[in-house]
This record gives C-alpha cells, sequence and structure tokens, in this order.
C-alpha cells in the first residue's frame, strides 16, 4: 500500500469489504448506515487527536484501538502501524501525516439504559517537531486529546508544545502514560519506584496545564483517582485506569466506585490485619512499613502476572489466570513467554477497552465542547446567527464549517477539502459560500459562492459517498479545491464572518530554492507548488523577482519531505535544489545618531524620523497579536506604559504595524501641532509597511525597530503633498533612520533538546561547540542513565547538524529541533568581516548590487 495517493488526513473508517493487506483482513464491525444514523446523536460523539512527543507510542497504542473495531487483527495489532499509509512513514518509522480512524463503539455506563453504540473519529497526528502544523490542524476540528507520555522519559519538549497547542484551541486533555511493560520487564522496577515515576509524569503534565489554564474550561488537571489518567502498554495493547480496578475491587469489598477510587492513589495504605485504610505508610503496631494501595492492588498483581508467565513458572501464571478469569481459546493455549504474556494481558485488561471507556465518559460531546470553544473559533461578534449556531451545535441550523486541510486525491491535483461541521448539515449541491482566510464581511474578495459537488466519507483508502452530514462530524468535500488555498470557511449565513485561521508553533525558517533542470517543464513547476502549498498546511511557496521559486518549511525534515512529494508526486520533472537558505532579520541595536530627513521629489514637504530598538519581549508580543493591531487599544497602551516605560502619548499614537500590518516594527507618532497630519497618515503608512518589507541592507524584513516621527513639514496646497510626494521620502527616511542606528542582523536560533546517555555527552559538546551552539541546561532524568540537555543552535548552522551528532555520538542522541527566538549577530556590517560577508552573499543571491548601501543614497541635506 505504498502509493502516495493515499492522501493525509483519513477517516480510515474501515470499508464495508476491506481489501486484504497483510494482517488487516479481519471484518469490521459495522457498516455505512450504521455510521451514518449515530451521527444524528450529537452527544454520543467523541472527537479527539492523540499527542505526544516523537516515538512515544502514538500510533502504536492507536493500533490497539483500530484493533478494537476489527479493522486488523490482534495478532498484528503493535507492529502493523495502520495509520502510516505513506510508503515513507513506514520507511522511516515516523509519522508524517496525521491520519484519522473513526471507531464505532458500544459502551455501557451501567445506567440501565444497556450498551450505547458512540462513534468516535480519531486522529493519530506525528509527533515530530517539524509537522507540528498537521498538530494544530488536527486539534481545530477534534474537542479532546489523548496525551501520550513515556513513563520512562518523562515530559519531553514536544509533549509541552502540543499540550500548550491542544489548550490555546480549548481541547481538553486526558493523559494515557506509555511503555508502564518496559519498567517491568527491563528495568525489573519495583512497585513503588514506579509509582513515583508515574507521580512525576503526571505533575509534570499538570505543571503545563496549570500554566496555560483556561476559566472556561473550569479545571482540565488530569488525575488518576478522577479517571482522567491511564496506564498501560501501547505495544502489548493492555491499559488500565483507576476505575477500571476501582469496578473490580468495589464489588468484591462492597464498597462503591467513587470511595474506592480515591484510595487507589495517593497516600492511602491498607492494614490487612485490622481491615482498615490509613493514610499513613507505618502505623503504631505495625512492624514493617504498608504497602501503597495503588502497588499492593494494581501494580503488584501485573507484575507477578508477567513475570511469572516470562520465567515459564506454569502452575503459579494458571493459576492466577483462573482467578482473575482469564481464559485462553483455540491456538493460545499453545502459547508460551512473550506471545502468551502479550494475549494474557490483552484479555485482561484490553487497552482499547480502558481507551474507548475514558474516551466517552471523560472527553466532551461536540455540543458541550462548542459551547466554551466557540469564543477561539469565531473571529465575528458572538452574539450574531453564525455564532449562536455553532454554540447550539444544531444540525437544523445553518451551516459553519472549517475546512482545515486539503487531502490528494487519487485523481492527480485535486483535493478533498476536509474539515469539520460545527453547525447546521453539509449536504451535497448544496449552495454555499466558500470564504477565505482574507474575507472581510461585506466585501467581495476572497468569497465564492458556489455548489458542493459531492460531500464523502474518508473511509480508510477509499471513500463512501454520504448525502449529508450533521453537525459535530469530520467530512470532506469534492470540487471546493481550487477556490480555498490551504483552508477556510464555508457557510449558508450572508452575515457569517470567518472562523478564526490557525496558529501555527512554529514558522517557515528554512528556505530552499528550486530550479528546473529543463526549461520546458517550467509551467510543470509553477503548477506542482500550487499544488504542494496547498497539500501541507505550513509550507510557503514563493516567486522572488529575481525568478527563483524558495520553499520554506521549519525544519531538514519537513523540507525534505515537501520536495519528495514535489519531485514524485505535484511536478514530476526533475528540478535541481539550491543550498537551504536562512531568511535573516535586519534591526538596529542603539537610537540614531541623528535626526534623519529626506525631501520629497518637488522639494516643497520634509520628513524626520529617528529609529530606536525595542525590547526583545516587546517584539515577541507584537508578533503573537498579545501587543499587536487587533489587540484592545486601552489594554495595549496601559501594557506600554507600565511594563515597558513608553510615554502615554507615544502608547496611543502608535499609526501602523509592518510588515504585512502586524510584524514587530511600528511607527509612532512623536510631532506637536502639524496642520494636514492625518492626510498623509495613510502614505506614510504604506511607505513604511514597502520599506519594513525589504530593508536597506540586503532587502529582508524589518524586525523590532520603532520609528519615531519627529517632525513633518508639509506644503500649504493638497495637490503637492499626494502619495507620490509623501511614499517615497518616508522610504528613504526609514532606511536612512536604520543605517544611522548601528543596524545588523538578527538570526533565528532553534532550541535543540538531545536525549542521550551520560556517557556521550562529549560528543554532544564538540558538535555544539563546532556548531556556535551553546548548552544551557542539563537534566539528569531520575532513575535511567539519561540525561536531557537543551541548547540553542542557529539555524544556518543546524542543516547536516542531525546526521553529524548521530555520528559523533554513534547513534545515541536523539535531537529535537524547534524555533525559539531571534538573536541579533555579532559585529558591523560597514567593517569588512563576517557580517558584512553574509549581507553582500545574501544580495548576490537576490540578484542586487553587491556592495553595501551608502547613507548618502538616503538622506538629504537641509
Amino acid at each position: 500500500f505504498g502509493s502516495r495517493t493515499l492522501g493525509v488526513v483519513f477517516w480510515l473508517w474501515p470499508c464495508v469489504d476491506p481489501p486484504l493487506v497483510q494482517g488487516f483482513g479481519a471484518m469490521p464491525n459495522f457498516t455505512v448506515e450504521q455510521v451514518r444514523t449515530i451521527m444524528d446523536k450529537t452527544d454520543n460523539i467523541r472527537s479527539m487527536s492523540v499527542i505526544a512527543h516523537v516515538d512515544h507510542g502514538k500510533t502504536t497504542l492507536t493500533d490497539s484501538l483500530i484493533c478494537k473495531a476489527g479493522i486488523i487483527s490482534a495478532k498484528a495489532a503493535g507492529d502493523a502501524c495502520f495509520t502510516h499509509t505513506r510508503a515513507d512513514e513506514q520507511e522511516r518509522g515516523v509519522t508524517i501525516k496525521s491520519t484519522g480512524v473513526s471507531l464505532y463503539f458500544e459502551h455501557d455506563e451501567d445506567d440501565g439504559k444497556g450498551p450505547q453504540p458512540h462513534l468516535i473519529n480519531l486522529i493519530d497526528s506525528p509527533g515530530h517537531v517539524d509537522f507540528s502544523s498537521e498538530v494544530t490542524a488536527a486539534l481545530r476540528i477534534t474537542d479532546g486529546a489523548m496525551v501520550v507520555v513515556d513513563c520512562i522519559e518523562g515530559c519531553a519538549v514536544q509533549t509541552e508544545t502540543v499540550l500548550r497547542q491542544s489548550l490555546a484551541e480549548r481541547v481538553r486533555p486526558c493523559l494515557f502514560v506509555n511503555k508502564v511493560d518496559r519498567c517491568i520487564l527491563e528495568l525489573q522496577m519495583e512497585a513503588e519506584d514506579m509509582y513515583s515515576r508515574f507521580r512525576k509524569a503526571i505533575e509534570d503534565v499538570n505543571v503545563i496545564i496549570a500554566t496555560y489554564n483556561d476559566a472556561l474550561m473550569g479545571d482540565v488537571q488530569v488525575a488518576p483517582e478522577k479517571g482522567t489518567v491511564a496506564f498501560g502498554s501501547g505495544l502489548h495493547g493492555w491499559g488500565f485506569n483507576v476505575e477500571r480496578f476501582a469496578k473490580i475491587y468495589a464489588t468484591k469489598m462492597g464498597v462503591d466506585k467513587e470511595k474506592m477510587m480515591k484510595r487507589l492513589w495517593g497516600d492511602s495504605f491498607f492494614n490487612a490485619k485490622k481491615k482498615t485504610w490509613t493514610n499513613v505508610q507505618q502505623p503504631e503496631g505495625c512492624d514493617e512499613p504498608l504497602p501503597r494501595a495503588f502497588c499492593q492492588f494494581i501494580m503488584t498483581p501485573i507484575n507477578q502476572l508477567m513475570r511469572a508467565i516470562m520465567n515459564d513458572d506454569k502452575e503459579k501464571y494458571t493459576k492466577m489466570m483462573t482467578t482473575l478469569g482469564i481464559t485462553l481459546k483455540g491456538d493460545d493455549k499453545a502459547l508460551t513467554g512473550k506471545p502468551l504474556m502479550k494475549r494474557a494481558m490483552q484479555i485482561w485488561i484490553n487497552a482499547a477497552d480502558t481507551l474507548l471507556a475514558m474516551i466517552v465518559t471523560k472527553l466532551p460531546s461536540p455540543r458541550v465542547a462548542q459551547k466554551y470553544r466557540v469564543e477561539n473559533l469565531y473571529e465575528g461578534p458572538m452574539d450574531d446567527e453564525a455564532a449562536n449556531a455553532i454554540r447550539a451545535c444544531d444540525a437544523h441550523g445553518p451551516v459553519m464549517m472549517y475546512i482545515s486541510k486539503m487531502v490528494p486525491t487519487p485523481d492527480k491535483g485535486r483535493f478533498f477539502a476536509f474539515g469539520r461541521v460545527f453547525s447546521g448539515t453539509v449536504a451535497t449541491g448544496q449552495k454555499v459560500r466558500i470564504q477565505g482566510p482574507q474575507y472581510k464581511p461585506g466585501d467581495k474578495a476572497d468569497l465564492n459562492i458556489k455548489n458542493i459537488q459531492r460531500t464523502v466519507l474518508m473511509m480508510g483508502r477509499s471513500t463512501e459517498q454520504i448525502a449529508d452530514v450533521p453537525c459535530g462530524n469530520t467530512v470532506a468535500l469534492v470540487g471546493i479545491d481550487q477556490y480555498l488555498l490551504k483552508s477556510g470557511t464555508i457557510t449558508t449565513v450572508d452575515s457569517a464572518h470567518n472562523i478564526a485561521d490557525m496558529k501555527y508553533s512554529v514558522s517557515p525558517v528554512v528556505k530552499v530554492a528550486v530550479k528546473v533542470k529543463d526549461g520546458k517543464d517550467l509551467p510543470k513547476l509553477v503548477e506542482g507548488l500550487k499544488k504542494l502549498s496547498k497539500s501541507d498546511p505550513l509550507v510557503v511557496c514563493t516567486t522572488e523577482e529575481s525568478g527563483e521559486h524558495v520553499i520554506a518549511g521549519c525544519g531538514e525534515l519537513h523540507v525534505e519531505i515537501c520536495l519528495k512529494d514535489l519531485r514524485e508526486e505535484y511536478a514530476q520533472c526533475d528540478f535541481t535544489v539550491s543550498d537551504p537558505v536562512v531568511p535573516y532579520r535586519e534591526t538596529v541595536t542603539c537610537t540614531s545618531t541623528q535626526t534623519c530627513l529626506a525631501k520629497s521629489p518637488n522639494k516643497h514637504n520634509r520628513i524626520y524620523m529617528v529609529a530606536e530598538p525595542l525590547d526583545e519581549e516587546l517584539a515577541n508580543k507584537m508578533e503573537d497579536g498579545a501587543l499587536g493591531p487587533k489587540a484592545e487599544p486601552k489594554e495595549r497602551a496601559r501594557m506600554l506604559r507600565e511594563k515597558y516605560d513608553w510615554d502615554d502619548n507615544h502608547a496611543r499614537k502608535i499609526w501602523c504595524w509592518g510588515p504585512e500590518t502586524e510584524g514587530a516594527n511600528v511607527v509612532v507618532d512623536d510631532t506637536t501641532a502639524i496642520q494636514y497630519l492625518l492626510e498623509i497618515k495613510e502614505h506614510v503608512n504604506s511607505a513604511f509597511q514597502w520599506a519594513t518589507k525589504e530593508g536597506p541592507l540586503c532587502e529582508e524584513n524589518m524586525r523590532g525597530i520603532r520609528f519615531n516621527l519627529t517632525d513633518v513639514t508639509l506644503h500649504a496646497d493638497a495637490i503637492h503633498r499626494g502619495a507620490g510626494q509623501i511614499m517615497p521620502p518616508t522610504r528613504r527616511c526609514c532606511f536612512a533612520a536604520e543605517m544611522t542606528a548601528k543596524p545588523t542582523l538578527q538570526e533565528p536560533i532553534f532550541l535543540v533538546e538531545i536525549t542521550c546517555p551520560q556517557d556521550a555527552m562529549s560528543g554532544v559538546y564538540s558538535c555544539m561547540n563546532m556548531r556556535r551552539g551553546c548548552v544551557f541546561e542539563e537534566n539528569q532524568r531520575e532513575g535511567t542513565p539519561l540525561v536531557q540537555v537543551k541548547a540553542h543552535l542557529p539555524v544556518a548552522e543546524s542543516f547536516g547538524f542531525v546526521a553529524a551528532l548521530r555520528q559523533q555520538t554513534s547513534g545515541q542522541a536523539f535531537p529535537q529541533c524547534v524555533f525559539d527566538h531571534w538573536e541579533n549577530m555579532p559585529g558591523d556590517p560597514f567593517i569588512a568581516g563576517k557580517m558584512q560577508d553574509i549581507v553582500l552573499g545574501v544580495r548576490k543571491r537576490k540578484n542586487i548590487k553587491v556592495e553595501l548601501p551608502a547613507l548618502t543614497d538616503y538622506l538629504d541635506k537641509l
């Protein structure tokens, strides 16, 4: 199943007659009709994504759930990696695209109604930092998230990133502590050690949740006694939460389940002699400390059973199995050793049952979730028709749907628009408004009114036609792809605003230029680039003025996968790829040495400006929007006054942000009593956008510069101060102000997290020193020989870093790079040296004059 046409987010719905693929021959337990009937019961739908650090076992865990639905056989579960649909995913053993599966599951809530059918839309997302845009797209269309943490490694850097993303999208988390089998078999740990190890992992996750908590969601911290934490092993397909054992023991001891759950975690001990519960480890009259309830009632039986089977202690394990009610059928009786242990554990505490029960009882249904998510989702006023429809999640209301990504179809170059219906019912042939991300209500730009050709369910490796899909579900649309680039809103309400665009946690900082080998293939390449930018939520394809085509991704691996897709799938022609290029930002390091003046072409208007650097923290706040143009003006002025010591007048008189009206550069009106000033405000702003997009040093974006407009002399006649007279001098004045304020470049810096054994540390340090990296923290993981190192590494030095590091530590170190911040480079571009070489190199690449501009080009004399 290697062909790449399978696409990206798939609803790998089990097909009605599934193709017999190795080990996937088992029949699913349901049909399309059954699924369609449940879709109307909004309360019985759960949408969730599986998120975690790379290699903590998301895909393996998903397998055990798919196995439950009867799509793959129990033997294959664990090694099948069913959600790896692409050939390169199977080769590398990493998830690249997020993949969806829909499971039909009957859950008995013990409320006397009998088992209720539930529909679970599950998305397995990649853990690799380079693909975290896929995670964002998955979180947008789901309401719950299962966070997987490796109990040996604990909470890693990517766990924090994805948790932060999910809490920002108001997705409710629950936790699965994975790889418990390694604690028992490899590390031979005692139950009490395991308890402390688990508790540490849970506390780390709760710390992150507490940091980003949101009042509207209530308390989302995870805790075993609430039933929101499960433990187990995805590879062996077993798992439990405290609730599961509480049920068993509650009936045995005759207490109610809720009480028992509180006892099975934390400091509670059972005194077998007196048959009482205490919360002290060694009460009076006891010789040795009592075992903790969690260890005594849960971990010890699991330990004993697993070790008895592995040590082939036949009478012990057969006796245990009969008491636990594990009956082996047919071929299973002949098994010994590991396969037997896997099978026995699967029968006794099946991971899928535990997880599905946890998903159904602890994660919200669409109707519940949309009540508190609507503020994050919707851009318009919170009381208009569309917002109320999303809040009510009403299948008979108007349609509101968000397209989160494009999925390639078997038909070359066409895409399914894949997303989630937030209100109303999407049907085949319906006339809808397709609103791109630039659409403003009442405007015609970025709006198409078209019919939906077909609505389909993504059914694994095929698609199933379906007449209509009600709200709360995910669906793919045909025939929308030509009107949307990557994402957008589909609605039937004329006054509807957009559903807010997704915020990505990484930014595209690695660029490569592609050139065709054979001139006649150029149209193919251009078409291919268009399709590529559709297929990946984050990749940016641009054409430079010098005619190069540039692809920007967020890391080496990301760009490599994009180029592979472009070559084999979208363009299908040969092209050469330049060395990766890093974008720089131009900035200043001090206030301008003089007030800069520029005159208009007709010499009747003068503009005076001074540049000064912005605080690094302030620049970051502007970029993420907290102090950007969309922030509340009074609040923004107050923050600038109190936190960053701005003058009150300046804080209220920010004219504009740039580049693209939302970057980290500002124009501040510092003038006093000037006639006609507001007439030229627009012209100054548009000139400033142009200037900040292409700075004077090497036409890179500016960042972190504040331009103070100190004085303006204007002609009395309106005709002599039009845009043509104001824009050129403003641009030249910005340039002159930058060049007199000790300009420099900022380069992007990666945060690298490396996990490696203590003895490989020397290799890590030597590799870092060669590449201008600096290690700033080292943590020992308690109870393991592993060290976790965090370091900063310039993106420019990161190409080939992973390979070099593996070579020097003989493959023991495992790095993760994620874009962290911009940092000023040392040196002065106007003196010959490293810095000047970089500037000239960039100018040469961009086909502009290879020499630094002189100040006199931009500065006018009085």
